[in-house]
């Protein structure tokens, strides 16, 4: 009874079910932003070229068809494939060491506070979908079904590029049994899928702009590569001691962080010589393997994100199991940090505050979105204090000060901002905007008809134009409006 998965289940329904009751955060409005994905007959377009995670779209366009923008049933799809994750992975480690450390191991991966991002966060639910088919990979593989194996791989891949080191993970976990036979074909499919699908995922980022990956990462590869040393340490700092505060921002600021790299290739230099049989040497390997695609040379707009580790928290927590085997009285402290985090993530302002706490200022533009206009521009000012090169900022100051009724102060912000970022479409909508509510009609007129050239399917501007009595013309085909959007266009 007391190794029952059931009893997982339940601990991990503690520690983050309340979450079913949670909001919307971040990116996961942009689920609403994509017309493929509100209207019935996008189902297909999901699969297009430049959508790097089709299968995760899929799951978002079944959501909205079924409950609409409520967000009840976004967290729920979340919370059940942690919840099968779960399952899958108490399954597949009792076939490969003792059932209590088995059991163990799956619990720190089932509570462990790292894992609330994951979990509480709609728009990461990619890497929940990657780890229950790269789970039931590793099921079919143990049950010497190879082919399945290949076949829940590859919608593990669709689900999310970061599943291209799970062949890896596969190919060291039989090294370490000690198994001399070995079935190539399955496993070089596998790795033959993992480039494609890496190709694809590389050539459709690069190409989509705003993707925040490959060349739209706005950090070069070795850059990026360099952070990642130091990022790995921040991780293993999180994951060890959970009483680390949670940030949503990486502090980890671009740098040659050799001797972290050093440190970490000397540590799984360590653990690898103690990797054959029922070892946690392998668990600390597979670990780094597990972060590769997102801690290596293939760069993305956030440095580090607690997300990224969810399925290399499970080769850790074996790891800790192992080693440490009275480490499952650090449960309910686990369970309870978690519950706490959780009720972080129920209420946007909530949120928001705490992460502004920390001095970001990605947070204090996102709390400022969600407050009243007077806290707003007081907030903003502030982030403007700490990054006064972010056009980001110039531009959310200067709509604060527009609803703030302070338009002569939003002309300055909007100019700011179009100064960072010389004849950028948004930057001058928004000033026309504020020339307009001046009564600089002709000026205004110049900046919406230029944003139009820059980007004929700018909303606003073609909106603005539209009100202030200009031919803007038909938006041309490609366009891509929300059904909030086009009804607006279309004078409803």
């Amino acid at each position: 009874m007391r190794t029952s998965p059931a009893w997982l289940l339940l601990m991990a329904l503690i520690a983050f079910g309340a979450g079913l009751f949670g909001t919307f955060i971040l990116d996961d409005f942009a689920i609403f932003s994509d017309p493929i994905l509100t209207s019935w007959s996008g189902w297909w377009e999901v699969w297009r070229f430049n959508q790097t995670r089709p299968l995760t779209y899929f799951t978002f366009w079944l959501n909205y068809q079924v409950g609409g923008s409520n967000p009840i049933g976004y967290h729920a799809v979340n919370l059940a494939l942690h919840l099968c994750s779960v399952w899958l992975a108490f399954g597949a480690l009792r076939r490969l060491m003792p059932e209590k450390i088995a059991w163990v191991a799956t619990a720190i991966f089932a509570v462990h506070p790292t894992q609330s991002e994951a979990v509480n966060y709609v728009f990461a639910r990619s890497t929940l979908l990657m780890a229950v088919f790269c789970l039931l990979s590793l099921r079919e593989w143990l049950h010497e079904r190879r082919w399945r194996a290949v076949l829940w791989f590859a919608l593990a891949l669709l689900a999310k590029e970061e599943a291209v080191a799970w062949p890896m993970f596969m190919v060291l976990l039989h090294w370490s049994r000690s198994r001399p036979e070995y079935e190539w074909k399955p496993i070089s499919a596998m790795f033959g899928l993992s480039l494609l699908l890496g190709a694809r995922v590389l050539l459709a980022a690069d190409a989509t702009p705003g993707s925040g990956a490959g060349t739209q990462a706005g950090i070069s590869a070795w850059d990026y590569f360099w952070t990642q040393g130091l990022v790995i340490w921040s991780y293993a700092a999180m994951f060890v001691a959970p009483l680390w505060p949670y940030r949503l921002d990486s502090r980890v600021a671009p740098g040659i962080y050799w001797w972290a790299w050093v440190a970490v290739v000397a540590v799984v230099g360590l653990a690898s010589r103690r990797m054959r049989g029922p070892r946690a040497g392998f668990w600390v390997v597979a670990t780094l393997v597990l972060m590769l695609p997102s801690s290596s040379v293939f760069p993305a707009a956030d440095l580090a994100a607690d997300r990224r580790m969810y399925l290399a928290v499970l080769a850790g927590a074996v790891a800790i199991a192992m080693s440490s085997p009275r480490i499952e009285y650090a449960l309910v402290v686990l369970v309870g940090l978690s519950v706490m985090r959780t009720w972080d993530w129920l209420d946007a302002e909530r949120f928001w505050r705490k992460q502004a706490s920390y001095g970001s200022a990605r947070s204090m533009v996102q709390l400022a979105r969600v407050v009243e206009p007077p806290e707003a521009v007081g907030l903003l000012e502030r982030a403007k204090g700490n990054s006064p090169d972010d056009p980001l900022i110039a531009s959310e100051l200067g709509r604060a000060y527009l609803t703030s009724g302070a338009v002569d102060k939003a002309l300055v912000e909007f100019g700011r901002g179009l100064a960072l970022t010389p004849n950028h479409p948004q930057a001058l909508s928004n000033r026309g905007v504020a020339l307009l509510l001046l009564k600089q009609r002709e000026a205004a007129q110049a900046d919406f008809e230029r944003a139009l050239q820059l980007d004929p399917c700018s909303f606003e501007a073609r909106l603005n134009g539209m009100r202030m009595g200009l031919q803007v013309g038909k938006a041309p085909q490609h366009c891509r409006y929300t059904d909030e959007e086009r009804r607006a266009l279309q004078g409803e």
